[in-house]
C-alpha cells in the first residue's frame, strides 16, 4: 500500500466523480476540484457560505453545493468555471438536495415538505414543482428510469411513481404502513421495498405497476427494521432489526430464506475469528532525543495485528441503555459484496465485531473482533475485499486471503472516521475530522 499526503476538508464532504477522473472536497465555503491520480488542483470556486451537502451530477460536468441553513443551493460547471446557478429557497427553507440520475435536475425538499424538479436546457434552470404534504421517503431506480416518492396524507401512507424523462405520474398507491420509514428499490428497478418505522416489523414489496407482491413480518409482537439492503444482483433482500438478527428474503417467493443470529459465544467450526491485538513498542530512554519525543511520534504509536482466536470465542458486549432514546442494539448495517457472495453486518451492542456471512453455503464466514468499535465498513467495488476503520490512525482490510492492519503514515494525529473505494477499486479515500488521505492499493502486475 502506498499513501497520499494530507489534504484539508470539512463535514466530511469528499466525493469521486462518477467517472472516476476527479476528487472533490469541500473546506469550509470552498470547493477544490483535483485530478484523482496527480491531486493537483484543477478548479477552486467560493461558494456563499459554508458547504453542509456537496454532490457531482451523473455526467461528472457539474457539483451541487447545498447551504441548509441559508436556503441555498449552488450549481458550479466543471466544463465553464466562469458559470454558475443560484437555487434561493428563501423563507420556505431547505432540508435536503440532491441530483436527478441524468444529471439535469435538482430536487429540493424544503421545509414546507414541496419537493422541487429544477431542470437545465444548456446553461439555463427551470423548475417544476412536486406536492408532498410529507415526505417519508425518495429514491431512484438504478436504471435512472424511475422516482418513487412516499407521502403520508390525512394519517395514511402513499407512494407515487413518476417517469423521470418527463416527470409524469406513472402509479399513485396507497401503503399497508402504519408509520412508513424508509423505501429503495431493487438494483434491476423490478421492485420496490416499503417498510415501517420501528414500532413494527412489516416489509412491503410492490412492483412497478403498484402490485403488492409480498408482506412480510417476523413475528407477532416482534422489533422492527433497522437496516435494509438488496443484493446487487437483486435476489437477496437482507433485513436487519433491532433483535439482533438479520433475515435473509428470496426473490422467487419473497419469503424467508435464512435467519442470521449475532450469539455472544461464536461456536461454529466454519467461521474464522480474526482478534485484533495491540502491541505497544518498547523504546528505550538512553538514546532517544527531545526532537523524538514528540506528540504523534512514530516511536510510540501502538501497533496491532491480527490473530486467529481458538474456538469457543467470546464477543464484546455492549448492555444498552433502554431507558435512553435510540438505545445501542440491533443490527445497524448490512451490506453485500459486488459479487454477491458475502454479507457484513453490524451489530450495535456488539460494537467492535464486524461479521461475515457466507450467501452461498448460508453461514458464517469471518468475525473481525477490533480493539475500538467499527466505525464503518465498506466493500470493494469489484472484488470481495472489504474495509474498516475504528476512528484510530490505521485502516483493516479483509479477504479470503485474511486480515491485515495498517497504520496511515500521515503526519500529525490523523484518526480514521470514514472512508470509501473509489470505482475501479484500486484505491480508498480516507476520511478523518478535517483531513483526508488516499490509501492505494497494490495491483496484480505489483503484487
Amino acid at each position: 500500500m502506498n499513501f497520499s499526503e494530507v489534504f484539508k476538508q470539512s463535514n466530511q464532504l469528499c466525493k469521486v466523480s462518477p467517472d472516476g477522473k476527479y476528487l472533490a472536497t469541500c473546506v469550509q465555503y470552498r470547493l477544490v476540484v483535483r485530478d484523482v491520480n496527480t491531486l493537483q488542483i484543477l478548479q477552486l470556486y467560493t461558494c456563499l457560505d459554508q458547504v453542509a451537502h456537496m454532490e457531482w451530477s451523473s455526467d461528472s460536468l457539474f457539483i451541487l453545493c447545498a447551504m441548509y441553513k441559508r436556503g441555498l443551493v449552488q450549481v458550479w460547471s466543471l466544463e465553464q468555471p466562469e458559470w454558475h446557478c443560484k437555487i434561493d429557497e428563501g423563507s420556505i427553507g431547505l432540508l435536503s438536495s440532491r441530483w436527478s440520475p441524468d444529471g439535469r435536475h435538482i430536487l429540493n425538499t424544503t421545509e414546507f415538505h414541496v419537493i422541487g424538479s429544477l431542470h437545465s436546457s444548456s446553461r439555463y434552470f427551470g423548475v417544476n414543482i412536486f406536492m408532498a404534504l410529507s415526505v417519508l421517503g425518495l429514491d431512484f431506480s438504478a436504471d435512472g428510469r424511475y422516482m418513487a416518492l412516499a407521502e403520508r396524507r390525512d394519517c395514511k401512507d402513499y407512494i407515487s411513481i413518476f417517469v423521470c424523462d418527463d416527470w409524469h405520474l406513472l402509479r399513485h398507491f396507497e401503503t399497508e404502513t402504519q408509520d412508513l420509514a424508509g423505501v429503495e428499490w431493487s438494483p434491476n428497478g423490478c421492485v420496490l421495498a416499503v417498510w415501517d418505522s420501528c414500532l413494527e416489523y412489516k416489509m412491503l414489496l410492490y412492483s412497478l405497476d403498484g402490485r403488492l407482491l409480498s408482506t412480510y413480518s417476523a413475528y407477532e409482537w416482534s422489533l422492527g427494521i433497522k437496516s435494509v439492503a438488496w443484493s446487487p444482483s437483486s435476489q437477496f433482500l437482507a433485513i436487519g432489526s433491532y433483535d439482533e438478527k438479520v433475515r435473509i428474503l428470496n426473490h422467487i417467493t419473497w419469503k424467508k430464506l435464512i435467519e442470521f443470529e449475532h450469539p455472544a459465544t461464536i461456536t461454529s467450526s466454519k467461521a474464522v475469528v480474526f482478534k485484533e491485538v495491540e502491541k505497544r513498542p518498547v523504546v528505550g530512554t538512553e538514546n532517544v532525543s527531545i526532537h523524538q519525543i514528540t506528540l504523534g511520534s512514530s516511536l510510540f504509536n501502538t501497533q496491532s495485528k491480527y490473530e486467529i482466536a481458538s474456538l469457543p470465542v467470546q464477543v464484546t458486549v455492549v448492555k444498552p441503555d433502554l431507558d435512553r432514546a435510540n438505545p445501542k442494539i440491533g443490527i445497524s448495517a448490512v451490506a453485500f459484496s459486488a459479487d454477491n457472495r458475502y454479507l457484513a453486518t453490524k451489530n450495535d451492542n456488539m460494537p467492535q465485531s464486524l461479521w461475515v456471512w457466507d450467501m452461498q453455503r448460508l453461514g458464517l464466514q469471518a468475525v473481525l473482533e477490533q480493539t475500538a468499535p467499527v466505525r464503518c465498513f465498506v466493500w470493494d467495488p469489484r472484488k470481495p475485499r472489504l474495509a474498516l476503520c475504528t476512528g484510530n490512525a490505521k485502516v483493516y482490510l479483509w479477504s479470503l486471503a485474511g486480515c491485515v492492519s495498517v497504520k496511515v503514515p500521515a503526519e500529525g494525529n490523523f484518526q480514521v472516521q470514514s472512508l470509501f473505494w473509489h470505482g475501479n477499486g484500486d484505491s480508498l479515500v480516507l476520511l478523518g475530522k478535517d483531513q483526508i488521505c488516499l490509501c492505494y492499493m497494490a495491483t496484480d502486475e505489483e503484487k
